[in-house]
């Protein structure tokens, strides 16, 4: 990333002249260069997402196919994450397991966004009363236990897909609602509202017209930065046994498996699903890191 902050050659001062314009040029230069480093790294983190979203899909057959002459065995080349005690290649089984984790991460991170959208908007917008009680709600609900509160979700709503899905699209907005909540009133104040409010417009049309394109780059980052810690509270409720259920080959199931196997030696059981949940949460964080630099100004210059 260094490397492409460097300014291009022609943006060196030249001799004579005012001293600022060459100044101006290379920050100019380097702002650009940092700009399409982030988008490069944007857009491979997003394609290797999507890559291990379309294997996954791909691998969900092989994913409950059992061989019981090849069962428990080590990582080697036919099988590189190993098989199970059923004889389950575990890389299909990875694959598989992390497609689940992304479909529930995306439709729970799209659902508590639009829950923080709707209720900033309301607290913006709706005066003081409102602005009040959504506050509170917003307190209440990161000032309860997280983990407790979705299996409880999860568990009130029979598990299963449905039931933590539900359960950490709930939980998981009350961050980004404050900031879209900051972010409003900051494009409240702006002169085209005034504008619209003159003419006429009600609350609904400056909202949908004026406050939304305003903070839907903020939006957006912050559902991508939901997604890492939807995949891992769904992971973790699942391992519980609160979550998908048993026979789905997902990353929380893979693991609660292997714990009864690991001291047998079958170490591969747990290490390769952890390894690749963990890549696949980094790479949703450094999505969601150069997103949130790209829509800010002041760092997408540095």
């Amino acid at each position: 990333m260094a490397r492409c902050a460097e300014p291009h050659p022609s943006a060196a001062p030249a001799s004579g002249g005012a001293h600022g314009a060459p100044l101006l040029h290379s920050s100019a230069v380097r702002g650009r260069g940092n700009r399409r480093c982030l988008l490069i790294g944007l857009a491979a983190a997003v394609l290797a997402l999507a890559a291990i979203a379309l294997a996954g899909a791909l691998a969900a057959p092989a994913a409950v196919a059992t061989d019981f002459e090849a069962k428990s065995l080590a990582p080697f080349l036919a099988h590189p994450f190993g098989t199970d005690w059923m004889g389950r290649d575990m890389l299909a089984r990875t694959l598989a397991g992390l497609s689940s984790s992304l479909f529930v991460g995306l439709i729970a991170a799209g659902v508590s966004a639009l829950i923080a959208l709707a209720l900033a908007s309301a607290a913006a917008l709706g005066g003081p009363r409102a602005d009040a009680a959504v506050s509170w709600v917003i307190d209440l609900v990161m000032g309860l236990p997280h983990i407790v509160l979705l299996i409880l979700i999860s568990y009130a709503l029979g598990k299963g897909f449905w039931g933590v899905t539900v359960g950490v699209a709930v939980t998981h907005w009350p961050s980004l609602a404050r900031v879209l909540r900051a972010e409003i009133m900051q494009a409240r104040s702006h002169p085209s509202v005034a504008l619209a409010r003159s003419l006429g417009q009600g609350p609904v049309r400056i909202a949908l017209t004026h406050m939304v394109p305003a903070v839907l780059p903020q939006l957006l980052v912050g559902l991508v930065l939901l997604f890492p810690h939807a995949i891992l509270h769904e992971a973790a409720v699942t391992f519980l046994g609160f979550g998908l259920s048993p026979d789905t080959p997902a990353i929380g199931v893979i693991l609660s498996e292997a714990m009864g196997y690991l001291s047998g030696g079958q170490w591969w059981l747990a290490v390769f699903p952890g390894a690749a949940l963990a890549v696949a949460v980094a790479l949703f964080e450094r999505v969601g890191s150069m997103g949130r630099r790209l829509v800010d100004a002041r760092t997408a210059q540095e």
